[in-house]
């Protein structure tokens, strides 16, 4: 029987599907749930499962378990940008390697220098690693807000320093993902979401 095509946004459930970073799980839920399945979908979290209920109380039990009813490969405590060195993920090739919201965490303002620099640290591994790890034809997507300072991060420029080409810069509006709550990741406010305001996709492949 031929699987029937599905797509929500950028993704299709014939995509093999690595989301790195994902907080709640509710983007991998959100694509789960449109896809009516979630075999091709591996979603990781730098978190550990038990640190993940305390964080995220008011979802990522109910997100993990509906991933996992739907078949989704789930792996704790994934560092993305040494995740090509991971046990479950070195063997691993995926067509869409996707980053919502890469953070290095709070130990300065978002718009001190010393912050924008850990924050493209974080972006400039994680696009090393996953340069690894595509498949022919493969992407590898970073959404990002592109509001001031966050603009100053320069993902494009990142991207092009690892060997990317950018394919495009998509407008992203978080409605368009049913379900998906951003949330900070850190701190005492780490269950809060945040406001995404201007934000974009960025699609990359390699050059």
């Amino acid at each position: 029987m031929v699987q029937e095509e599905k797509w929500i946004k950028h993704y299709c459930n014939k995509h093999e599907i690595l989301l790195v970073g994902e907080g709640d799980f509710s983007f991998a839920a959100s694509l789960a749930t449109a896809f009516g399945s979630a075999v091709n979908i591996t979603a990781t979290s730098l978190d550990t499962e038990e640190t993940l209920e305390w964080k995220y109380p008011t979802g990522a039990a109910a997100n993990l378990r509906l991933l996992k009813e739907k078949r989704c490969t789930i792996i704790h405590g994934v560092d993305a940008c040494t995740m090509t060195n991971h046990h479950l993920l070195s063997h691993r090739r995926f067509d869409r390697i996707v980053f919502n919201f890469p953070h290095a965490g709070f130990p300065a303002f978002e718009h001190h220098t010393f912050q924008i620099e850990l924050h493209r640290g974080v972006v400039r591994g994680f696009m090393r690693s996953a340069s690894e790890m595509m498949r022919e034809k493969g992407e590898v997507h970073v959404t990002h807000k592109t509001s001031h300072p966050y603009f100053r991060w320069d993902i494009a420029g990142v991207g092009k320093e690892e060997g990317f080409l950018l394919l495009e810069q998509a407008n992203f509006v978080i409605t368009d993902y049913p379900g998906y709550q951003n949330k900070r990741g850190s701190g005492t406010n780490s269950n809060q979401s945040f406001p995404v305001g201007d934000c974009s996709t960025y699609k990359f492949v390699l050059k």
